[in-house]
């Protein structure tokens, strides 16, 4: 006989948070146009570019996993499938940013010379956007469809063709998603430049959705449907994922430190040295310590691993690192250098994020089979290492 899974039932209230919060980051960025609209913006763009990551990353983790066949993952990954319908939320704040808040982009208004001048050509830039993020969303779409299809048809061809699209996105992402860093967020500084911006983007908005894959997986098991799905197992796998990227984040921020210290370029240390002093410096050093030294520490002994308390604190720290990570890159670029602005549009819009994710996430969690049943994997993922 099928087993049989619970579904998600929260309290009103609960939801009721959920709406709150996102009507809080609303009403914020509304009046943030009114009273100080380049914070506005500049807190938009930071809670977007977020928010496209955590879809980006959880679109990743389901595709990796169906690459390389692993099976202990198919049991969790209605999380994933349901973290990517934030996507087309964020990619159309990503897309109004670019659109209506042309002041972040200075290069807009006094376009630069020779080949970085035709790349951020605007209309090329805009258009750019829209491919990358149409593409993205098509990919992704069709992936998870595709995984919940086979809940009613119990096809296992839909798995093989999910493994070539599996593929197929993540060579696209890796074409893509580099140029689309320098366009949103690099060209914030036009005058400044790393070639290594897309993968240090890539190794935080892995990180930052392997984060919240597992606190929401932790939180489902509270809630029940994956009270009898989720194993220690499990949770140890997403553990050691988590203490491997967290180590593969700090590796990249530092290649890419280290070689921008080493050749001493004025035109690409300035990008640095204006964040490592003054009022900037404190958080400088915050963001590692949050992202990886803390993480990477608790995170050495297997217990820890396995201990769901634990792992939520963990995620939390790497959340709030990943926030800080991304306020580093933008504020300093759009709302200056001399002091560390902080307020209520930059708090009403940080809380309001979660909220909106949390209601999308809900909705679409809710609208299929917690587990994907008819997977062929899906026994060996139940008793994984049993």
């Amino acid at each position: 006989m099928p087993r049989q899974y619970e579904q998600l039932n929260l309290p009103d209230r609960t939801l009721a948070i959920f709406k709150w919060l996102a009507v809080i980051g609303g009403a914020s960025f509304v009046l943030g146009l009114v009273f100080a609209p380049q914070r506005a913006w500049s807190s938009f763009l930071l809670v977007n570019i977020g928010m496209l990551g955590m879809g980006l990353g959880a679109a990743l983790f389901i595709a990796f996993q169906y690459i390389c066949g692993a099976h202990w993952a198919v049991a969790i990954r209605r999380v994933p499938e349901a973290m990517c319908a934030i996507l087309p939320w964020a990619a159309a704040g990503v897309l109004l940013s670019l659109l209506a808040g042309k002041s972040l982009y200075p290069w807009i208004a006094k376009p630069p010379h020779g080949m970085k001048g035709i790349i951020l050509d605007y209309t090329f830039v805009i258009g750019r956007a829209v491919v990358f993020l149409g593409l993205w969303l098509w990919l992704i779409r069709t992936i998870v469809a595709r995984s919940r299809l086979q809940d009613r048809t119990a096809d296992p061809a839909l798995s093989a063709r999910n493994k070539r699209s599996s593929a197929g996105f993540v060579v696209l992402f890796g074409l893509t998603f580099w140029m689309a860093t320098f366009d949103w967020v690099m060209s914030l500084e036009p005058e400044w430049f790393s070639t290594m911006y897309g993968v240090y983007h890539f190794s935080g908005l892995f990180l930052g959705a392997l984060a919240l894959i597992t606190l929401l997986v932790i939180w489902l098991q509270y809630e029940g449907p994956l009270r009898d799905v989720l194993t220690h197992e499990h949770l140890h796998d997403l553990g050691k994922m988590l203490f491997g990227f967290s180590a593969f984040w700090v590796y990249i921020w530092f290649s890419e430190y280290m070689l921008i210290w080493y050749a001493n370029f004025a035109e690409e240390t300035g990008h640095f040295i204006r964040r490592q002093t003054g009022a900037w410096a404190p958080l400088f050093v915050a963001n590692m310590c949050v992202t990886w030294l803390l993480p990477f520490f608790i995170l050495l002994p297997k217990p820890v691993k396995r201990s769901p308390r634990m792992l939520v604190k963990v995620c939390c720290l790497i959340l709030v690192g990943r926030w800080l990570d991304l306020y580093i890159l933008i504020y300093p670029s759009t709302v200056g250098f001399e002091s560390v602005t902080f307020g209520i549009w930059e708090l009403g819009m940080a809380i309001g994020a979660p909220g909106l994710f949390m209601l999308v996430f809900v909705r679409r969690f809710r609208s299929a089979a917690p587990v994907p049943v008819a997977d062929p994997m899906l026994e060996a993922s139940l008793h994984h290492h049993q």
